[in-house]
């Protein structure tokens, strides 16, 4: 069965959650500033204690998608280091480990055939970071499975 998904490109990678993005977070976020307007009409313990939660709450949402897209960036690094290590040749073999993690990540939308072209790129400080790495794909590989 052919994939139905639209192709992935630089251009249109970025993933948004759409109940995390527009729905949990303008939510939390509304709560703080009418927690806020609340202190201002009936200051007072409870309604600083309701803003001092409402800010909470934001603060774990964020956490919450930070602590997913770090554990992601760990996945990455390790399957790009497995990767590699079985598509680079043995001269850039013992250089994987001095790939950064966003190197790595960026590395990721590589295909096969061109990612020892872009490893020897990051090792030769032509690229940097996993924007620039990425910008210089040429043959895009899809990832539907991130964050």
């Amino acid at each position: 069965m052919p994939d139905e998904r639209p192709a992935q490109t630089y251009a249109t990678h970025t993933r948004w959650h759409p109940i995390f993005h527009f729905f949990a977070l303008p939510v939390l976020a509304l709560n703080v500033l009418y927690s806020l307007y609340v202190i201002y009409r009936n200051p007072g313990f409870a309604s600083i204690w309701g803003a001092i939660v409402a800010i909470a709450l934001v603060m774990v949402g964020l956490l919450a998608r930070v602590y997913g897209l770090r554990n992601q960036d760990r996945i990455i690094r390790l399957e790009e280091r497995v990767r590699l290590g079985a598509l680079v040749p043995d001269d850039l073999r013992a250089r994987i480990g001095e790939l950064s993690t966003s190197d790595l990540i960026g590395l990721r939308f590589c295909s096969d055939d061109e990612v020892v072209d872009a490893v020897r790129a990051v090792l030769a400080g032509e690229r940097k970071g996993r924007q620039d790495i990425k910008a210089g794909v040429k043959t895009w590989r899809p990832d539907y499975h991130r964050l």
